[in-house]
């Protein structure tokens, strides 16, 4: 599938995509700094207000896969604009939700149109640019949107928040959303005829169904107890629909996930990493605004000032990238990166009740922000090497699923192990310590976790030689942004 209207520029073309992946990226993290005065503002409960995150992590989580396979089989360009439409108005109505169950859905309806967004816009960025230099640079771009996207979130929330209210952290994503909709209308050429083949709607349905039972199991956990009937019966349910969802994928004569698509083990590898990858890159934008707000007092303003060290690190680091994925290979770079955002969350790990932003929170972030950014560009390159290109919106949205999907479990997780420690140390500890001691052990378990997969990668990396780079050069000139 080529463009058609190739006179267009292809770095507009390339800005308004990257705009349509940021906004994605700042809905996940902005209503973060905003969750107190949500939960007062709405009447959230203790355990709905962790809904407001994971109602639109997991729609999106769920979702990606037919998002991706609904654009390679209806037009990337058509399905990315219906998608930023369905985005911006489900935004809309969460700012005007006057009830917890409106709101939460209103997420959800996010989520679905993040689902139709983040993979068409991944899928048309790999038509753009060939494979090589200008792929490379590409997605350097593509990666500091996705990192800056998550830190602008928690910086935009807390002034929001502050100036305004709750509510304008939901209309300036719908304003975002407008604008990056007529940017895409107008720079980015429409296509050809797409793939022939039919839509797997069970297989949808039975792997959404899964993952909600399973993320649901996971956030109730906390309240309920992991032994409690309702939670084992939400997991036996989802490990039931995921073995239905493989018996109908290897049925259908269109499964939605093709066997084509893991030939070469590169793309089983880096989709099993960025899993890994996303369940500590969003609980760490959960956490993190928690302590600076509930633990050091600062302000929403000031929390996402907060987050600009983080931010700053992140797009130095999606620049540099391509350069250092040249200089040590794809495999040095995703270990070595993986190593820096672990040693920076171990830092973090050892935060006071009585610390402050510069001793505790400022360095870290660096870190933090320098070996996610490498990461993320280098895992998001190996995840769609050599795909056929008729695959190319799905092997997008699975991409993105393994993080989304992997984030949302982490972060149920992490909240629950988190939410006990604080429950134990409460009852001999004053109420900020108790507070830190449960986000020192997230944080400390997201070191560990990071750890775990850059030892995974180089075991990978030995399975799936030749490792690729994010930026091979190109045999011929590549394409200009």
């Amino acid at each position: 599938m080529k463009p058609n209207g190739t006179h267009r520029s292809p770095g507009a073309a390339l800005a308004a995509l990257a705009g349509a992946q940021f906004t994605v990226m700042l809905a996940t993290s902005i209503v973060n700094v905003a969750l107190p005065q949500i939960r007062s503002g709405v009447g959230l409960s203790d355990g709905s207000t962790t809904w407001v995150v994971n109602a639109y992590g997991l729609a999106f989580g769920a979702l990606l896969l037919a998002g991706g396979r609904a654009a390679d089989l209806l037009g990337r360009r058509r399905v990315l604009l219906a998608g930023l439409a369905v985005f911006a108005l489900s935004s809309l109505a969460a700012g005007l939700a006057p009830t917890p169950a409106v709101l939460i859905a209103a997420r959800a309806a996010q989520g679905l149109g993040a689902a139709a967004i983040a993979p068409a816009a991944l899928a048309l960025v790999m038509d753009l640019f060939p494979p090589g230099a200008g792929r490379g640079r590409a997605l350097g771009v593509w990666g500091a949107v996705s990192g800056a996207g998550g830190a602008a979130g928690v910086l935009l929330g807390g002034a929001l928040t502050q100036a305004w209210g709750w509510p304008w952290i939901f209309y300036a994503v719908a304003i975002g959303a407008v604008l990056v909709l007529a940017a895409v209308a107008a720079s980015v050429p429409k296509e050809r005829a797409q793939a022939p083949g039919r839509f797997d709607l069970l297989g949808t349905a039975t792997v959404t169904a899964a993952l909600t039972a399973l993320v649901w199991s996971l956030t109730t956990a906390r309240g309920s107890g992991w032994g409690a009937p309702s939670v084992l019966g939400g997991f036996a349910l989802a490990a039931v629909l995921l073995a239905a969802f493989v018996v109908v994928e290897r049925r259908h004569p269109n499964p939605l996930l093709p066997p084509r698509l893991f030939r070469t083990g590169r793309v089983t590898a880096g989709n099993l990493l960025m899993a890994l990858l996303g369940s500590v890159w969003i609980a760490l934008f959960f956490f993190l605004p928690l302590y600076q707000q509930q633990v050091l007092g600062l302000s929403p303003l000031a929390t996402g000032l907060g987050q600009l060290p983080l931010a700053f690190a992140n797009m130095l680091g999606s620049t540099l990238a391509p350069r250092i994925s040249r200089h040590l290979g794809a495999t040095a770079a995703v270990t070595c990166a993986l190593l820096t955002e672990a040693a920076g969350l171990l830092w973090l790990s050892r935060i006071s009740a009585h610390g402050s932003y510069a001793a505790d929170v400022a360095g870290p972030s660096i870190l933090i922000g320098l070996g996610l950014s490498v990461a993320f560009v280098q895992l998001t390159a190996l995840s769609v090497e050599g795909v056929p290109a008729e695959d190319a919106g799905l092997a997008g949205g699975l991409v993105n699923t393994t993080r989304q999907v992997g984030g949302a479990v982490g972060l149920a997780v992490l909240a629950t192990l988190a939410g006990t420690a604080t429950a134990h140390a409460a009852a001999h500890q004053p109420h900020l310590e108790a507070l830190t001691t449960g986000y020192r052990l997230a944080f400390g378990i997201g070191s560990g976790v990071l750890a775990a997969t850059a030892a995974l990668a180089l075991l990978l990396s030995r399975r799936c030689a030749p490792a690729p780079t994010a930026v091979r050069p190109a045999p011929q000139s590549a394409a200009h942004h």
